[in-house]
């Protein structure tokens, strides 16, 4: 029996539907721009351009693209020896548009924007006088600039607190905005039990404020609270979403013990359990109890929070890295453990978790493509894309330096990996995220250090066809 031509066209195109829903979409990364925004002096004071990891440095507001910069000033003794920068790209490219003439900071100053054209900055100043000082109180200030003329600060905010809370240059602040909504949120550290919060509604009025409590540590040996640093936080028609990883001392005396033969400190800080806390509407001022996403803590590993997204029908996306173990206790504390780095992604449903997928794994033994720093990137049609770094080597022994794109598909699934062909890689980087105002766009920007460049901040943009 003859099949006629139409017939074997309709056969191919069958088979090709089949095959494409088979295998999902592929991704097509185009680079369109790689450059270098403005080198930096490490300021030895504990912080540097990209701290304020669980915020941005980078946004967009329609066709302004705006990134802060940290300088360090000569001369000057730490802790509160920087100065924020900031920069705008246009035809010309990267142009420093305005800084701090004044004023001493340790820490980055995040971005947020809204798409009426403001322009928001988070800042610290220092309140101590005498630049030989070594510590002491600061105030939280929100800078506001115009988009079509950044070169000024267009009027100081000063965020009101609950009380009268000690801040000092130690902030580990987070800066959110509600972009579509014209809101935001700003939570600053006081020491280890808790953090301030306050919001800013779309009538610009400071309208709530409150203490975010740290969990309770009651299985340590002495319990105490866990503070949470670095978390990644967007807020979105006022609900609030805070996932970071714990920062505190030591708590197991057998291995603060160790440590100290080992490094002749008396600390050293654990980095080992994802927290996640959240608000139906921060308006109440009351967050549901806190929720423990992920932890190394039996073999003294590791967590880095990466990104957050809240999907239109309310589930939270969360990612983050791991390390399963400290490899200079291993010999004397958890002998028959093995070394492994994970990309892991969860989603929550109401404060639970509701699922769970590893992206990738490097195992001792076997794979040692190490994932490192991950972002998501939202589509304007709310497609979720995750891009991150890869290191380490592959199957053959040779050596890897990469950076990756996949897409978290509707299904929960993940499409294969493929390679961003960047002239140098991105190790670590801020994206123009909608966590800070920007748009969802088919477009990733990325700001941060390239392989090799680690004195120098650099810009990306990336068409994802």
């Amino acid at each position: 029996m003859r099949i006629s031509s139409l017939a074997k066209l309709c056969l191919t195109l069958v088979f090709a539907s089949v095959t494409f829903a088979a295998t999902g979409p592929t991704i097509r990364p185009v680079v369109e721009i790689e450059e270098d925004v403005y080198s930096y002096k490490p300021a030895d004071n504990g912080a540097g351009p990209l701290w304020c990891q669980g915020s941005t440095c980078l946004a967009r507001i329609g066709d302004d693209l705006f990134a802060g910069g940290l300088e360090t000033i000569p001369g000057v003794k730490p802790l509160n020896n920087c100065r924020w920068m900031l920069f705008h790209r246009g035809e010309q490219g990267w142009q420093k548009v305005c800084f701090d003439p004044s004023g001493r900071t340790r820490e980055p100053c995040p971005l947020a924007g809204f798409p009426d054209g403001r322009l928001f900055v988070s800042v610290n100043p220092t309140l101590n006088t005498d630049p030989n000082t070594y510590s002491g109180p600061a105030r939280p200030e929100i800078l506001q600039f115009a988009a079509r003329d950044a070169g000024k600060v267009e009027r100081t905010l000063l965020p009101e607190w609950s009380g009268n809370p000690k801040f000092t240059e130690h902030s580990y602040r987070s800066f959110a905005a509600d972009g579509p909504n014209r809101e935001m949120i700003l939570l600053q550290n006081v020491g280890y039990t808790h953090a301030e919060w306050t919001f800013l509604n779309r009538d610009g009025q400071w309208s709530v404020q409150g203490q975010l409590k740290w969990p309770w540590g009651a299985d340590y040996v002495k319990p105490e609270p866990i503070r949470v640093c670095y978390p990644d936080v967007a807020l979105r028609n006022r609900e609030v979403h805070f996932c970071g990883v714990s920062d505190i001392v030591e708590p197991n005396p057998e291995w603060r013990a160790f440590k100290k033969q080992l490094t002749g400190r008396d600390w050293d800080y654990d980095f080992r359990r994802l927290f996640y806390a959240w608000s139906p509407d921060i308006t109440t001022g009351k967050f549901e109890p806190w929720v423990e996403i992920a932890s190394r803590e039996k073999t003294c590993g590791w967590i880095n929070p990466g990104d957050l997204w809240i999907a239109p029908n309310g589930d939270v996306h969360i990612l983050w890295t791991q390390k399963a173990l400290d490899e200079r206790l291993r010999a004397k504390f958890f002998p028959g453990e093995k070394q492994s780095y994970a990309l892991n992604y969860a989603v929550l449903r109401k404060g639970a978790v509701v699922s769970r997928r590893t992206l990738l794994v490097a195992e001792e033994g076997k794979s040692n493509e190490r994932p490192g720093r991950g972002r998501f990137q939202i589509t304007p049609d709310n497609r979720l894309f995750v891009f991150f770094y890869v290191s380490g080597a592959n199957s053959a022994g040779k050596p890897i330096s990469e950076n990756r794109l996949l897409e978290i598909l509707p299904d929960g699934s993940a499409s294969n990996p493929v390679s961003v062909p960047l002239k140098k890689p991105f190790t670590d980087f801020f994206t123009a995220t909608i966590r800070a105002g920007s748009p969802p766009s088919k477009t990733l920007e990325l700001l941060g250090t390239r392989q090799g460049s680690n004195a120098t901040i650099s810009y990306a943009r990336i068409r994802i066809d």
